[in-house]
């Protein structure tokens, strides 16, 4: 299951750690996901997290933090940020969750939007985090002088670009309620 993945570090469901867990990604595993996410670097990437029991599945609470390098989307020039990401995963024994038909509509608990499937006696928590933080990373982010250029080349930004007006206030109040 953890063959091939940048930040590895396996749990034992039977053997949970008993106080807080801090994951800390060394130089090369920082250099892989940087790699793996297309961002110019991750100085630094770790998590603090608990663990609990719920029946079969294994609860995860933590908070990731990163400092992340990239270029800005409108500039290009690099430009480095903090990530700080609060997560909750549950991990269930593969076959512990329903299974559902392809056409079948469904409603996903809270619970099950974070559910993480895993085979043998331990997951990925290293993985898990590294999805965490891929979804952490803005890959449209900008930086301090992004509206100056903007500006500058007659660039409009998203927001400038969108209709105004009594119709669009109107479409704008649909979508709200």
């Amino acid at each position: 299951m953890s063959e091939g993945n940048e930040l590895v570090r396996l749990i034992r469901p039977r053997a949970l750690p008993a106080t807080k867990m801090i994951v800390e990604a060394n130089e090369a595993e920082c250099a892989a996901l940087a790699k793996r996410f297309g961002v110019t670097a991750i100085h630094s990437l770790g998590a603090e997290v608990d663990f609990g029991n719920r029946d079969e599945a294994v609860l995860v609470d933590g908070i990731l933090t990163a400092t992340i390098e990239q270029p800005c989307a409108v500039t290009r020039e690099s430009l480095t940020y903090e990530v700080t990401e609060p997560f909750s995963l549950r991990f269930v024994p593969a076959g512990q969750t329903p299974e559902y038909e392809e056409d079948e509509e469904f409603e996903l608990t809270e619970e099950e939007l974070d559910e993480v499937e895993y085979e043998g006696d331990s997951f990925d928590l290293g993985e898990a985090i590294a999805q965490t933080l891929g979804l952490a990373i803005d890959p449209y982010r900008e930086g301090p002088d992004a509206d100056a250029v903007r500006k500058e080349t007659g660039i409009q930004s998203d927001e400038a670009s969108q209709p105004s007006g009594p119709l669009a206030e109107a479409l704008a109040a649909l979508k709200k309620g």
